[in-house]
Formats: structure tokens, sequence, C-alpha cells
């Protein structure tokens, strides 16, 4: 196939990734080192983003940061995703009921990526955020979702990205995963028993769409003094609820009594 990409467009992708590492900015100079461009290049690319309002230049410091021109086209992707509107309902009573905090989020290239959170009086402050990606393999979000795709499609995925070993109580081994996920798909959601963090723990359920297809996850989340074992099941039929309550917004219940009419 012939490559149509253009090339400057690619470097100024490029300058956007690398400049959203630095929230405090990053001067020119370590800029173009890190992109391995011509300096000159690098000043006359973020001339241009500058000129539409995707970088910002501190007036103090000569350093470059995200413009609020990104925040605004990030807004408008959220907002255009109707299951964070059909979802925030369910979202805010459950973590009402629970107190802890809680996720909505899908799977985007092999990623667990959060795109709505809910924090409640109770809630501990937790390093996610909206946009943020975390491992597919270590995460209950990832392991619930995984387990309602084909099986071979799961285990594709966890091969194409790498299991980091997160924390002491992360799996990592494909065969132990596949096993975990055929287990969580029996009794319909997920644990992450500080897999992916240490001190905190997290239950979650599936989303389904109209045609049955997996398409998000819920979860509540919090620290794992309060979020026992015996916490975590009292917890199981109220997480379960709650994503049964957005897949239905979502059509899927529609769908069902549907096909039970019919049969």
């Amino acid at each position: 196939m012939e490559d149509y990409t253009v090339k400057s467009v690619d470097k100024a992708c490029l300058l956007l990734e690398v400049v959203s590492r630095y929230p405090q900015g990053v001067a020119i100079t370590d800029l173009a080192t890190q992109v391995d461009m011509y300096k000159s290049t690098v000043h006359r690319l973020l001339t241009t983003l500058s000129r539409r309002g995707y970088i910002e230049q501190d007036g103090q410091t000569g350093k470059y940061k995200l413009g609020y021109a990104l925040l605004d086209l990030g807004m408008k992707l959220l907002s255009s995703i109707d299951l964070r509107a059909e979802a925030a309902i369910p979202l805010r009573e459950l973590a009402d009921f629970s107190n802890e905090v809680v996720h909505l989020a899908l799977l985007e290239r092999g990623e667990i990526v959060y795109i709505d959170k809910v924090e409640s009086d109770n809630t501990t402050r937790m390093h996610s955020r909206i946009g943020k990606r975390v491992p597919v393999h270590s995460t209950s979000l990832g392991k619930v979702i995984l387990a309602y795709l084909p099986a071979s499609e799961a285990r594709e995925i966890l091969n194409q990205n790498e299991r980091i070993q997160m924390t002491d109580h992360t799996i990592v081994q494909e065969d132990e995963l596949m096993a975990e996920i055929e287990r969580v798909k029996e009794r319909g959601y997920a644990f992450d028993l500080e897999e992916n963090e240490i001190g905190v723990c997290c239950i979650a359920a599936p989303i389904f769409d109209h045609a049955n297809n997996v398409v998000a996850a819920c979860s509540v989340s919090g620290p794992s003094n309060r979020m026992t074992t015996e916490r975590l099941h009292t917890l199981i039929p109220v997480v379960m609820a709650c994503a049964r309550r957005i897949s239905n917004r979502l059509g899927h219940g529609v769908l069902t009594e549907e096909l039970r009419t019919r049969g």
C-alpha cells in the first residue's frame, strides 16, 4: 500500500504527544532533542499549533504546553459518546450507595480507557482520571470486558500488549489470565485485589449494547481497608445491577425481551 502520511502533520502530532507529558511545560531545545528534529523545524510547527490554540507558550519561562483548544476537542469527543449520557444516573446512584469512586471505561487499542468517573463524599483520592489508560490484564474493568469477547480475541489482546507486573498480586502468565477470565465470565463480574495498585481493590461488571456485544464496564474502587472480601461480595449485586441498567439504556434489555417473546 502507498504511504499517504503527511509528514508535517505526523510531526505535529508527535510534538503534541511529547508536550502532553509535561504539564508544567517543556523547553524547545529539550523538545527538539526528544523528537529528533531540527530546532527550527520544531519552532515552525509549534508556532503553527499555537496559532490554532493547540499549544501555548509560557510568557515567563518560554516553555511550551498544551493549549485549551485540545480540551475543547476532547470534550466534544466525550460529549458525542452516548454511553456516558446513558450511564450518568446509574453511575451517580452507584457512587452514592457505595460511597466509593465509580468508573466507566471501555477497551481501546488493547488498553482500558476511563471515560467517566464519579466520586462520593467518602472517596479516597485516586490517581485515575477521565481519559487515563490503564492495563487490561491488571484491572477488574479489563478482565470483565475480555471475559465477554471471543476467547481468541481476548488472547490476542493479551499477547499484543505488554503484561507488566504492576504489583506482587498481578497475574501476568497468559494461561493463568485466561483461566481467570473464564472464571469471570462464569460469575459475571471481576475483582481487582490490589493487582493494579497496592492498597486499592475494585469490582467491575460488563455493559452490553443492543446486539449483545460487550462495549464497556463499570466498577467500584476503594482502599483495601474498606474494600474487604466481605464488602466486595456485598457490592456484587449492586454493581451488576448498575451495569444491567446501563445495558438496558443501550437497548440490550429491549432486544433480549424481543428475542424471549419470539422464542
